[in-house]
């Protein structure tokens, strides 16, 4: 067990390694716009499935509280949180546009999606960002493996450096923390 043990965190470790190694002017990039974002008086919008509607919430959280400074609360939506918005819009539409809709509703130019998919081919998310784009709002796609859809539809797209599951989630989760961070110390 002891090995199985080393071998997980090992591999944990190489990822984020080889995650930043190919996306650290991605990374910069979306902490500029999500400044950006939020110093022109604009909101945030987080979208995901599954682990990435936790994430959704997680960093929404993170910026209506905060996250290690005291701070005023910024302007961030996580479009997974509202039941039933996403029964309604499922069950009367269709599951594949329940963030698109909400977007379409809340969203105006100036904003930022954050789209997480780590397939990056969730068909929701997808929507979501095509909905983004005809609403002037911009993109920042979190993901894995070789990027999906999703890296060919946002403005900047992030690729954790994996086509496992676990490590993928893992590495996102440092690249989401890394962006509170640097848009904390820089605003508040």
């Amino acid at each position: 067990m002891k090995n199985a043990i080393e071998k997980i965190f090992a591999q944990s470790v190489e990822v984020k390694q080889q995650t930043l190694k190919k996306n650290l002017s991605q990374i910069i990039s979306a902490s500029e716009l999500i400044i950006s974002t939020l110093k022109s008086g604009h909101k945030l919008f987080l979208c995901g499935n599954g682990g990435s509607a936790a994430d959704s919430q997680h960093i929404a959280a993170e910026f209506v509280g905060r996250f290690q400074k005291e701070r005023k609360a910024w302007p961030a939506i996580a479009l997974t949180t509202d039941s039933s918005a996403l029964t309604a819009l499922g069950n009367d539409y269709s599951f594949d546009i329940v963030f698109a809709r909400q977007l379409q509703a809340l969203g105006q130019k100036g904003d930022c999606l954050i789209a997480i998919s780590t397939s990056g081919n969730s068909k929701n998310v997808l929507e979501a960002l095509r909905q983004a784009k005809a609403s002037g709002i911009a993109t920042i796609g979190v993901t894995g493996g070789a990027g999906g859809q999703l890296a060919g539809l946002c403005d900047i797209a992030i690729i954790a450096a994996s086509n496992n599951t676990a490590r993928i989630q893992e590495s996102h989760l440092v690249i989401f923390h890394t962006i509170c961070e640097l848009v904390e110390n820089t605003l508040a």
